[in-house]
């Protein structure tokens, strides 16, 4: 055997793959080692970044939400034709699971996981996506397609293009899914795996129990409902833009006022078409009326002091195993003198069923049911105002506790926003998720550099002490 062979035979028996001036047939197959190797590594990483934190961020947003996300797939079936075919449980399951799917595919991508597998995934995900994108781009069946919940309001066409340059990032991390850098060695991956998918699962569970723990509606805590609703002086107003359709001789012909025509032409008819849609306010579609159809809602939210209003889209779909809780905090309010009624969008059947099973004393009033369903994400849920700003916002299953109702609103600290509830959030996410994962990601990579560090030390004392076997 000649010197350079029994050198690389010596150099493998201990675990040192030999340098070699050739690509191998599997790096030639990757863009790897292979002439202009290194702009494939850049460009693939950078679609890495762009599409894993995409994606990440999309399904984290939709994770933490899983009532909105539920509520905008009922909206795609109602679109289809199919309009309360699949229960609720159905719906709320597949919330959560295409939001889990989402964020851990996006977490696998940026960390190099399973490379060849999870860019086949993120191909398949992006591919469906795109096509759903470009369906209502022609079809237009929904205002707005949930790619990010309320976070980010997107048209058809913004979605459409940004779905294109997402598919363009898939395919070519599925054509050279090893040019990834990988942040974890294969026996680690299964720990981050797990660890992700519980996560944020946990999360969405938590979310549903609960409230989403960031609230980007327009009635999130801190929103004054009757300001959101204001249109500032000088705002762009809408536009509009009429056609007259006139007719001489037998022939019609289209005209605007700029271009009016003489008398000479006989008036046929008219179309109006807004061009231009102005300003919209935040909140643009909240009102109270009482059943008689009176408006309410000045008198309501301009009045000053707390006010507690119970929401629920539904009454026959709400959970009524926390009326007591309700009836108590009632009572509460009713000694206080805070006023405390019902916002719904109920039948008056229903409003009866739900006297009759808890008791209710408090006035009901009728609001818009999707406007309900954007105020809280719970059915029912329970907000407290003061001044008209929202101050407190709990699902049925987070209300306050007699040993809260104790002491006057002003007094208590239920009567206060809670301090800082965002900075506290986003530092629990740290610590729960990335900390940890990135923790993981740094152990795992300092044990391979002192792994490599360790074999290359052992090879050159063994070349020294004439070891290394040379045939």
């Amino acid at each position: 055997m000649r010197q350079d062979d029994s050198k690389r035979t010596g150099a493998r028996s201990i675990g040192i793959e030999p340098a070699s001036t050739a690509p191998t047939s599997r790096d030639a197959e990757h863009g790897v080692g292979a002439r202009g190797g290194w702009l494939t590594r850049v460009v693939v990483n950078a679609c890495r970044l762009v599409l894993g934190g995409t994606l990440v961020l999309s399904g984290f947003v939709k994770a933490i939400d899983p009532l909105g996300t539920q509520y905008k797939i009922q909206d795609y079936l109602t679109a289809i034709g199919w309009p309360g075919m699949a229960p609720d449980v159905m719906t709320i399951g597949a919330s959560v699971l295409l939001s889990a799917f989402e964020f851990s595919i996006g977490i696998f991508v940026l960390f190099a996981i399973r490379r060849r597998l999870v860019s086949k995934l993120a191909l398949a995900l992006m591919s469906a996506m795109t096509i759903v994108t470009l369906w209502i781009l022609v079809a237009n069946p929904v205002k707005d397609c949930g790619c990010f919940g309320d976070f980010v309001t997107l048209t058809n066409v913004e979605t459409f293009l940004k779905n294109i340059v997402l598919l363009a990032c898939a395919i070519a991390l599925a054509k050279w899914p090893l040019a990834m850098y990988r942040f974890l060695s294969r026996s680690t991956q299964w720990i981050a795996v797990n660890f992700t998918i519980l996560f944020i699962i946990a999360t969405s569970g938590y979310c549903l129990y609960k409230l989403p723990i960031f609230d980007f509606r327009p009635y999130r805590v801190g929103v004054n409902i009757l300001k959101g609703m204001e249109i500032p002086e000088g705002a762009p107003q809408p536009k509009f833009e009429t056609t007259f359709i006139m007719e001489k001789n037998g022939q019609r012909k289209e005209f605007s006022l700029e271009n009016y025509p003489d008398s000479t032409w006989r008036f046929v008819d008219s179309k109006t078409v807004q061009i231009e849609p102005g300003y919209i306010p935040p909140i643009h579609d909240f009102s109270i009326q009482r059943a008689d159809g009176y408006d309410i809602t000045e008198e309501t939210l301009s009045r000053p002091g707390y006010l507690f209003l119970l929401v629920s889209p539904h009454l026959g779909r709400a959970n009524d195993t926390n009326f007591g809780d309700i009836d108590q905090i009632y009572e509460y309010a009713r000694q206080a003198k805070v006023p405390f009624c019902c916002l719904t969008a109920s039948s008056k059947s229903e409003i009866d069923h739900w006297k009759n099973i808890t008791g209710a004393e408090y006035p009901f009033y009728f609001t818009d049911e999707t406007t309900l369903k954007t105020v809280i994400r719970s059915n029912p849920g329970l907000l407290l105002l003061k001044d008209g700003t929202i101050i407190r916002k709990w699902s049925h299953n987070g209300l306050p506790k007699s040993d809260e109702l104790v002491e006057p609103l002003a007094k208590s600290e239920i009567g206060h926003p809670a301090p800082g509830a965002v900075g506290k959030i986003v530092a629990q996410v740290l610590a729960w998720f990335f900390i940890p994962l990135i923790s993981l990601t740094l152990a795992d990579r300092a044990w391979a550099w002192s792994g490599r560090l360790r074999r290359k030390a052992r090879y050159v004392s063994d070349k020294r002490e004439g070891t290394v076997e040379i045939e």
